[in-house]
């Protein structure tokens, strides 16, 4: 009997609820991460545990409760039904798995039942589509974790990253093109934060600015954080006939201002000082809708642009379960 190949999907991951309890646990196992927070381990347990988590977890609590739906998590919802779509459009030849980094479906669980599969190959595909070492890198390095416990290790396939993969853009543009970008006075281009430091450690001379990130790609930073989501906008502004002087890259999310620059909600402050008036904000980082899209981007940026004389932010939707997602991912794993 033909045996079938098992696909793992990894997203970020989420709370299991809204509440207090398991917002603080979700906090805490993702910012004790050594990916998430590169410093020296007593230090980064002492920050995290003692004064992070305990003050950060009410607050977040409030906000994901504005973020649940009747179908839960948004991020998760819309993951697992990427799982059972792209498990319908690879055939009988595959079976289609999801994991969270974070909480659950846990990797080592859903690894677990994989194990039990006996299958004859894994490919293993976050759904990131910009290498970072905090999100792609930990969620590999989990995986490898794990499977270097099993006796039996079947041929293992990892897809690092596909910012440019021309189905991924087609798929964010068609959501562009549900808006006339020519309504709208400027366009963010907005992706999570990393700080400046993690960005560095990808090279093994210099640093990122010493490589044009902005404007290419190379041998030497194509697995920069900051060149791909370049790359990417350059596509996206490409394809749907946006001007370079219509559009900014910025990045979200940042704790302090050693992370990448410019920052999205400046962007933001100085687009409505200006007299702009309606903004379109997409977010390729980000596969499915979650926090850092609906909430940040689509209520609190829209604060900051009203009360600096703005009318609209308009977030474009993510990917979520389109069928030209759908597309790319089967196209992906097909070509591995």
């Amino acid at each position: 009997m033909k045996s079938k190949t098992g696909v793992l999907l990894i997203n970020l991951g989420t709370p299991d609820s809204p509440s207090v309890s398991d917002v603080r646990s979700y906090l805490s196992q993702f910012l004790n991460d050594p990916r998430v927070i590169d410093i020296p381990w007593l230090l980064r347990k002492i920050l995290v545990n003692l004064i992070i988590v305990p003050f950060r977890a009410p607050k977040s609590a409030k906000i994901y409760q504005k973020l649940w739906t009747a179908n839960g998590s948004p991020l998760l919802y819309y993951s697992e039904r990427v799982k059972t779509l792209l498990d319908d459009s690879l055939g009988d030849d595959y079976e289609v798995h999801l994991a969270m980094r974070y909480k659950n479906p846990s990797i080592p669980a859903v690894l677990e039942t994989m194990r039990k599969k006996h299958y004859e190959k894994i490919i293993v595909l976050p759904m990131f589509p910009q290498y970072a070492s905090a999100s792609t890198g930990s969620a590999l390095e989990e995986v490898m974790r794990v499977l270097r416990t099993w006796w039996v290790i079947p041929e293992v396939k990892f897809i690092s990253q596909y910012y440019d993969h021309p189905l991924f853009i087609e798929a964010f543009a068609e959501r562009g093109r549900k808006y006339n970008i020519a309504d709208y006075d400027h366009v963010l281009f907005s992706y999570h934060g990393l700080p400046e430091r993690q960005v560095d450690k990808v090279y093994d001379e210099g640093a990122c600015k010493d490589h044009d990130c902005e404007h290419s790609i190379t041998e030497d930073n194509q697995y920069c954080y900051k060149a791909t989501c370049y790359a990417t906008t350059r596509l996206l502004a490409a394809k749907l006939n946006i001007p370079a002087e219509k559009y900014t890259v910025c990045f979200q999310s940042r704790l302090d201002k050693k992370w990448l620059m410019p920052f999205s909600d400046e962007v933001v402050r100085q687009c409505g000082d200006k007299g702009m008036k309606k903004i379109l904000a997409f977010s390729p980082a980000f596969t499915a809708d979650c926090l850092e899209t609906i909430i940040e981007i689509g209520d609190e940026y829209q604060e900051i642009f009203h009360e600096h004389g703005g009318e609209k932010v308009q977030l474009v939707e993510s990917l979520n379960d389109s069928a030209l997602w759908i597309d790319c991912l089967r196209d992906l794993v097909k070509g591995h």
